[in-house]
């Protein structure tokens, strides 16, 4: 088993300080967060180590980078929805966008968009 936290109990904190504290205290892991830049309707939501929305293969080989640095490994990816991060490990997905909110049909839904985008880690 390996201790870590989710990241967004350090909003104010940028990824590669937030790896430098993982790190540093002893934790082997953290779920990052990854959800949309902005306001967020709920605590933690809105919270952004790595935007997804903005992230390209030169983004990735930089976080990639971070984790090796620093030692520590992606637990989780928190946000609905993600892009070709190059990241390769465990995944959860964590619906939280209000629009699938309606419907059995529109959770499996939001299910099936994520596992789209986490193919490209297989």
């Amino acid at each position: 088993m390996k201790l870590g936290f989710v990241s967004a109990i350090l909003p104010d904190l940028a990824l590669e300080e937030v790896l430098a504290f993982a790190n540093a205290e002893g934790f082997e892991c953290v779920e990052l967060m990854c959800w949309p830049r902005g306001r967020a309707e709920r605590r933690y939501a809105g919270v952004t180590h790595v935007d997804v929305a903005a992230l390209d293969g030169e983004g990735a080989a930089r976080v990639r980078r971070l984790l090796d640095e620093h030692g520590v490994e992606i637990s989780g990816l928190g946000y609905s929805v993600l892009s070709d991060t190059g990241y390769e490990g465990p995944v959860c997905v964590e619906v939280e966008d209000r629009a699938y909110e309606g419907s059995l049909e529109l959770r499996q839904q939001a299910l099936r968009q994520s596992l789209g985008y986490l193919r490209n880690f297989a």
